[in-house]
């Protein structure tokens, strides 16, 4: 916690210095307070690198594009000449950002974590599945992260105005 804590100041500090007054002066104790909550609800002081990162993925303002490929890359294996996502690593994946929802009270079950793991490697014959394939299946919005493309979706029109008078 104390790693992700020097991260997060580090992070929300440099961020201060891109948009001067845009960022909260509490945004880094803020963010890291629902990291605990999400990823350390027994209290041991201990919240994994990766979970945390994916979750500062799924919640950036970048492409959903973007965010895929970078949720690859954190769990993904090298194998030889390419990447691939293993089936265990896809589980931890939708684990780790199951906890988003789940904060909320939205979150689904670990049979829906393996419905979604099963769906994205069928047919699959190898141990893993390279970025493409990974990237072809989040397209599809399977329904364990449903909510990431509508968050994405609701905050990118949060920046749309319309020139047009009501009467």
């Amino acid at each position: 916690v104390q790693q992700i804590s020097r991260m997060l100041m580090k992070l929300f500090q440099r961020a201060r210095l891109e948009k001067p007054g845009q960022v909260d002066p509490r945004a880094a104790e803020f963010t890291l307070s629902l990291l605990i909550a999400m990823f350390d609800r027994s209290g041991t002081g201990y919240v994994k690198t990766r979970s945390a990162a994916a979750a500062l993925i799924s919640l950036s303002g970048d492409t959903l594009l973007t965010k895929y490929r970078a949720l690859f890359q954190f769990y993904a294996v090298p194998d030889g000449k390419e990447t691939l996502i293993t089936c265990s690593a896809l589980r931890s994946l939708l684990t780790d950002l199951n906890q988003i929802p789940a904060i909320v009270g939205e979150g689904c079950t670990l049979s829906c974590v393996e419905i979604a793991v099963h769906d994205c490697f069928r047919g699959v014959l190898n141990a893993g599945i390279v970025e493409e394939k990974f990237l072809s299946w989040l397209r599809s919005e399977p329904a364990v992260l449903l909510w990431l493309p509508t968050c994405y979706r609701l905050s990118a029109t949060q920046m749309v105005s319309h020139h047009a008078r009501c009467r």
